[in-house]
């Protein structure tokens, strides 16, 4: 009887089941990169052939077309920085861990500003020397205020927005 070998190995030690599992993904990645708005894409550092490529994309109505258009940009990922571009559509994604976490982070600067406490905010305005300190302290004053008086929280939730944009900005 002969052996065979259920996969064939590539010459970097991959099978090729490995091999097109891991061309799946950066097909999938380039769908989701596909999906972002242009202001979302600007702050990725991509070649400008992907960048061309997935301005293209939206072209393709035909249900082929578009699949073979995804393996081209599938194929052009693998000159990409994947880990970073992975991480940052994760915190995009609301349905994954990492949005999460951003999430959760931004909402414990939330709450470290509004306790009203300078060090945190002057430890805010250093983590985020872009800051505009003088709207920050003027939500936090008017969140506190709202909630001194039991009025509904739209101070609060400027200023959550406030971080949100400084945060991201900064990423």
């Amino acid at each position: 009887m002969t052996d065979f070998q259920d996969e064939e190995q590539t010459e970097d030690g991959k099978s090729k089941t490995q091999v097109k599992r891991e061309l799946h993904q950066l097909q999938d990645l380039g769908r989701r990169l596909t999906e972002l708005k242009p202001a979302q894409l600007d702050k990725l550092e991509l070649t400008d052939k992907l960048r061309a490529a997935l301005d293209e994309a939206h072209r393709h109505t035909a249900r082929g077309a578009l699949k073979r258009h995804l393996s081209f940009v599938g194929k052009l990922m693998r000159d990409q920085d994947i880990e970073a571009i992975q991480a940052y559509v994760d915190r995009l994604d609301s349905s994954s861990q990492a949005h999460a976490q951003h999430f959760h982070q931004l909402e414990r600067w939330r709450d470290r500003l509004l306790t009203g406490n300078a060090e945190d905010q002057e430890a805010f305005i250093a983590r985020y020397p872009q800051t505009d300190r003088q709207n920050l302290r003027q939500l936090i004053r008017q969140a506190s205020k709202e909630a001194a008086e039991n009025k509904p929280p739209a101070a609060s939730r400027k200023l959550f927005k406030l971080i949100r944009e400084t945060v991201e900005a900064d990423l």
